[in-house]
Order: C-alpha cells, then structure tokens, then sequence
C-alpha cells in the first residue's frame, strides 16, 4: 500500500512539473500560445498584402487540332510580310475597343478594414454618382486618415465637421481625417464620382488606402441604352417574318412558296435574288428584292434580314419545303421561355445538322485555333431535353432579328459560307437546336445553268481562309 501511495505521489509531482514547464513555453510564445499569435494592434507594424499580379500573363501559342489548315499557308508569299503588318494594326485597334481596365484582375485583401463594392458600381459619363458601401471598420484610434483615388475622374464628399479635414474635393485623389470613426464614415458614405470624359462603355479603377491596407475596386463607366422592344402582336404573323435567298431556282422557290402558304397563309416572306436573269415573283405578304446579278449568298441573306420588322426571323433555303412538322409556334414558344437564346434551329428532313465551336485565342502574333466540331454540343437546354446547347446550327433555324442584323453576314462570302456567321457571333449569339421541328429539303434536280454554280472554285475556298486568317486573326482553323 505505501508503495502505492509514493508511486502516485511520484507521479503527481511529474504531471505538475510538465504542467509549470509548458505553461512557462506558452506563455513565452513557444507552443503556439498568445504571444506566438499576437492579436494585431495599432502598434504592430503590417507589411503590405503580397498579393498577384494585377494582369495575367497574355495567352501563349494555342495549340491546332490534328487535321487543321495553318492559314498563313494560304497567304501570297509575296504579299505576308505587308499583310501580317496591317494585320496586327488591326488587332490592336480591336483590343482598344473590347478591353478596358475593367478586365483588370483585383484580389479582395485578408482581414481588410475597408470596405467598398466589389462588383456593380456603374455610373452614366459625367454624372455625379454616390459610391455606395464605403466604410472604415478600425479598432480605437487617436486619428483616421483614409485616401481614395482614381484616373478617369474626380471625387467630392459634403463639407466636414469640425473634428474633421478634407482634401482634394473635387479632385482625382481625396483624403479624410477626423479623430471620429463615425465623423470619417459619415464623410465615406457621402463620396460621389464624376467621369471627367465622355464615353459609352470605359471604366475606371478607384484606390482606397488605411494606413498600410488598401483596396482597389472597378468603377463602370456606361451610357444606358433604351431598349429596343418587338410588338409581338396577336399571332404568328405579326412575330415572325420567313427570309430566304434565291439564285436561279425559281422552280424550287415557287414549291417553297406553296408549301408555306399551305400552313402559314398570311405571314411575310422576303426573298433575295441576285440571278442573272430574274422572274418577278408576286403575291400577297411577298417582298421580292431584285440585287445585282451575282452578289452572293451572304449579301443576299443581309438584304433579307435589313428589311425585317417582326421580333423574329425564320430563315429557310430557297429549296426547303414546309411540312406538318414546320411549327413555327413552337420554335417562338421555346424562344419565349429562355429570352436569353439569340438562334434556335430545327431538322432538315430527318438529320439534325449542328456543331460546336472550340477556339482559343492564342498569341497577339500568330492568332487563334479554330475547331469547328460536327454534332458537337455542350447540354441540353433547361426546361426542353428535346434541344441542345450548341454554337451552329443549319439553314433552317429561327433567331431574333436584333441579334442578327448585330452579327451580320460578311458579303465578302459569295458561296462558300454558313459556318461563319456563327463564328463571327460566337461570344456573341446563344444558340440551341430542337429536335421537335422541322422542315423538309425538295429533290435534287440538276438544274440547268445552276450546277456550275454550285461548287465553288478552289480560289473561293482559298479566298475564304484568308479572311479567317486576318479578319478573325486566326492561326489555323478545322472543320471535324
């Protein structure tokens, strides 16, 4: 029993000694203990945040699929050195125009006493506007000083107390003092912003700095646009208006023309012709716009869509035919529901043609990749498994007439193109195709004077990749 008793007392006497021995450590900031982690003070010295760059290194080279065209190939040899010249030119007017300090990247400080907008603050050119949010949360100070700047305008806030002082009202940089941290917020709270130029779409980028903290936030600098709004009308009529572009087809333009008005009566057709000997082409709700002789499939489809009033555009080859399954009402009905889609397309007899668009910008001098994928698609549209989310579809689809008259079709294409309008609104148009409408495609016949017409010239094929190699700065390009 005695041995027992001297056991624990030996090994109480150890526990206390460990106890005295830590406790001194953690107290001491060895362990971790208060003094390892000190609470920040307004004696305690802070290095300033180490954060990221501002901008992300530009893209390097992207890579070409297997089976691309490098498109520098197809460029005269004698003539790239002056060509690839104004090519850049270009490139960099372009980048003028798209990027601003908006594409700025910021990073939101650690443990920031500031506080700002992150996202939102958009202001009209040369308007005074509040800058919502600005506060300062600080432990108990004898004095707090903050400063904002900026560079595209100037700042004001109201006349200070008297346990405060301003400078620079009304200028570029601005800063506040007051003894008082409800003095100094109530001088933030009533900070306002003034563009000192004008411009539609710019931005700017304000600094706002405590002590060793700052903060940069991005100011949006924006003209408001009126809308532009479609009386939809009663019917499908007054919603929807059918273009299409004619070239010597007039025998399958006039079967196209009685399949329609079988099912759509009184709604309007506009026709683009551009044939070297022309057929007037008359009756009720018909607009027949005679071109040039010859001037191409895309500024055909331009002239159409130029003279459309309805919210919508149906557009259909010259020998497409109209079929119980052509419900325009429920191509308008699925256009209706997601606002945000721009193209909706449908079948061609029984194949669903569409694709998707894979591209990467590559570098400023060699230019981007290409990858136009064939019944690529990303997901279904929400709300209707029966469509697709994709970036091209066939010549039978649906589109809001704003949308395309934005994107426009190149006149420069004569016969070899479709493809393309899509690839000139991509980031632009949102596109999905349906499987539950459709239209049917008239026999082939060999037509004559037609047919030599219908394949291209390699020259044209050639002609259009060296658009896409300056126009869209591309560096090679796949159809898959």
């Amino acid at each position: 029993m005695a041995l027992c008793n001297a056991a624990t007392l030996q090994t109480a006497t150890l526990g206390c000694v460990l106890v005295c021995v830590l406790s001194y450590l953690y107290l001491n900031g060895n362990v971790g203990g208060p003094e390892a982690y000190p609470l920040p003070s307004q004696h305690t010295k802070r290095l300033p945040p180490r954060l990221p760059p501002s901008h992300l290194p530009s893209p390097g080279p992207c890579t070409c699929a297997n089976g691309s065209m490098l498109l520098k190939n197809v460029v005269p040899k004698n003539q790239a050195v002056e060509l690839i010249k104004r090519r850049e030119k270009e490139f960099q007017q372009h980048k003028a125009r798209a990027e601003s300090v908006l594409s700025t990247l910021l990073y939101a400080p650690s443990n920031s006493p500031l506080q700002y907008p992150i996202q939102g603050f958009k202001v009209r050119p040369m308007t005074p506007t509040f800058i919502p949010g600005l506060a300062l949360h600080a432990e108990q100070r004898k004095n707090y000083t903050v400063s904002l700047k900026v560079s595209k305008g100037v700042l004001s806030t109201t006349i200070p107390a008297a346990r405060a002082k301003v400078q620079g009202n009304g200028e570029s940089r601005l800063m506040m003092e007051s003894s008082s941290l409800e003095t100094l917020n109530g001088l933030l709270a009533n900070v306002s912003y003034t563009s000192t130029i004008y411009h539609i779409h710019t931005g700017d980028l304000a600094t706002f700095q405590f002590e060793d903290h700052e903060g940069v936030f991005p100011i949006t600098i924006k003209q408001p646009q009126p809308p532009v709004l479609y009386d939809m009308g009663k019917d499908i009529n007054s919603q929807v208006t059918i273009t299409t572009k004619t070239f010597l087809r007039y025998p399958q333009l006039k079967v196209l023309l009685k399949s329609i008005r079988q099912f759509y009566k009184d709604i309007e057709v506009i026709i683009a012709d551009d044939s070297f000997v022309t057929e007037n082409i008359t009756g009720d709700h018909i607009q027949h716009y005679i071109m040039p002789p010859g001037k191409g499939w895309f500024a055909g489809r331009n002239l159409a869509v130029s003279q459309v009033t309805t919210k919508y555009i149906l557009w259909v080859d010259d020998d497409f035919l109209f079929t119980k399954l052509t419900k325009i009402e429920e191509m308008v009905k699925v256009m209706e529901a997601v606002p945000e889609l721009d193209v909706l397309g449908g079948k061609v007899g029984k194949d669903q043609f569409y694709s998707s668009l894979i591209y990467e910008e590559g570098d400023e001098m060699e230019g981007g990749c290409m990858y136009r994928k064939t019944r690529g698609k990303f997901h279904s549209l929400p709300g209707y498994p029966q469509c697709s989310v994709v970036s091209g579809v066939v010549n039978f689809f649906l589109a809001r007439t704003d949308a395309v008259q934005r994107v426009g079709f190149d006149p420069q294409l004569k016969r070899v193109a479709h493809s393309e309008f899509f690839m000139d609104g991509l980031g632009s148009l949102m596109v999905a195709t349906c499987g539950h409408v459709a239209i049917g495609h008239q026999k082939i016949h060999k037509q004559k004077g037609y047919m030599r017409f219908r394949q291209p010239a390699k020259s044209d094929t050639i002609s259009k990749l060296q658009l896409h190699f300056f126009k869209n700065h591309l560096k090679c390009i796949r159809y898959g």
